[in-house]
């Protein structure tokens, strides 16, 4: 903690950096004062009601920072273009050229980032109609002509791209990722009431469990730190070259493989996937075929967040998506040729295919460790319920993770951007 706000010291007396900090602090208040305008023809009553009811929503609108709740002008978030990554990163794997594309360096990636907003679009599009459809089902939303209707979807719509558009000024512009400082604007926004409803349940606890749900609490947050520094360090060496009568190379570095490669992005496309059955259950379960119908209510009764069938299901596939999207950032084949191109080998592993194993050896055993992390942390809130009875900690595992994880990463920004300013002083002097 010092050392984070030793580094924010150093940047607030950097004027370039305190622009850059300011901006970033004006994007996420502009976004959170987007996040507070409502949406016209909502009942604002029914609608609390119905959020207050449901397990599901309420999950959805934690994720969404409570836009979600006041159905305001950015009410779908950043969900469209999450999905739309997700979807962009199977294609990567399905379709060579994508992939191509994406080791083409800076310009490849801002192609795939462009694909990734267009098909934002339409993904908006359908998550606005199915949010109108459920809401008009629970007499929400109701009385709606085709004007009003295309006017709610295009309102819908512009505001997720204008979400996305704030993250790629904050990118730009600003310190840090911008879509994952908007994330974490909108979970520190919700966490006054997330808080104030917990430390209500709080009062019916025995002084026994509020001890131990303190201690829970920090040693969670010394886990969350932990793993996500932790790093396994893969010794590499460079062989001696003599070019021009100068010597090269000799020296000794470490290659650093994270125990979590993929950080928070498995838990964001695991709870897509998991919350969908229950989302296509409430738009199907009053559907006039009694099959379609019973069908339905089964699937949101088995698919109910909280449910053990549920946290199963979900601590599965944040397994799974950590190893796919582990695979998908860090290739081995392509660091062992890097090596042996500049003469760095691994002492007792030969160079080229046999490095590639072993570092992709190394990376499996370490990424179990980091998947079992992650889907331990996303089963989190559901352990607490149990022990302790808060049915207020609908995200506390998975919110702390994004939280400490955005901290770090903008921090190291911050350090990374201070380190090349103080170089270019240097050379300047």
């Amino acid at each position: 903690m010092e050392k984070i706000w030793t580094t924010l010291r150093r940047v607030w007396s950097a004027r370039d950096l305190r622009k850059k900090l300011v901006f970033t602090a004006v994007m996420l208040v502009l976004y959170r004062l987007l996040a507070h305008i409502p949406v016209a023809g909502v009942d604002r009553a029914a609608l609390k009601q119905l959020f207050s009811g449901s397990q599901l929503l309420g999950l959805l609108d934690i994720f969404s920072g409570g836009t979600l709740a006041n159905f305001s002008l950015v009410a779908l978030g950043l969900g469209p273009y999450i999905n739309a990554s997700i979807i962009m990163q199977l294609l990567t794997v399905i379709f060579p050229k994508l992939e191509e594309l994406q080791k083409e360096g800076e310009y490849g990636r801002e192609v795939v980032n462009q694909y990734t907003r267009f098909l934002t679009v339409p993904i908006s599009i359908l998550q606005g109609l199915g949010m109108y459809f459920l809401l008009n089902s629970q007499a929400v939303i109701s009385g709606l002509g085709p004007a009003a209707l295309l006017a709610l979807i295009v309102t819908m719509m512009a505001g997720t791209m204008l979400t996305v558009w704030l993250g790629e000024l904050i990118s730009e512009y600003g310190v840090g990722n911008g879509i994952s400082l908007l994330i974490f604007a909108g979970i520190v926004g919700r966490l006054p009431v997330v808080l104030g409803q917990t430390a209500l349940t709080l009062e019916t606890m025995n002084l026994g469990n509020l001890l131990i749900f303190g201690s829970v609490s920090l040693v969670v947050v010394a886990a969350v730190v932990f793993m996500n520094e932790a790093s396994r360090n893969i010794v590499v060496h460079y062989a001696k070259r003599i070019r021009a009568g100068k010597i090269y190379g000799g020296q000794s570095t470490h290659l650093p493989l994270r125990v979590n490669q993929a950080g928070v992005i498995p838990i964001i496309f695991a709870v897509s996937l998991v919350l969908l059955p229950s989302m296509v259950g409430k738009f199907v379960e009053r559907a006039p075929n009694q099959l379609i119908a019973n069908t339905a209510k089964t699937v949101m009764a088995v698919m109910q967040p909280g449910g053990w069938t549920y946290n199963l299901i979900y601590f599965v596939l944040v397994v799974g998506f950590t190893y796919f999207y582990t695979a998908v950032v860090f290739n081995p084949e392509k660091i062992a040729d890097d090596l042996k191109k500049y003469g760095g080998f691994i002492p007792g592993i030969r160079p080229g295919e046999a490095t590639a194993k072993y570092l992709s050896g190394v990376l499996n055993r370490i990424t179990f460790a980091g998947a079992l992390f992650l889907g331990a942390i996303a089963i989190l809130p559901a352990i607490a319920q149990v022990f302790f009875r808060i049915p207020t900690m609908t995200i506390g595992g998975t919110g702390l993770l994004i939280v400490v994880s955005v901290v770090l990463e903008t921090t190291k920004s911050l350090q990374s951007q201070l380190l090349v300013r103080n170089y270019e002083g240097f050379l300047g002097s």
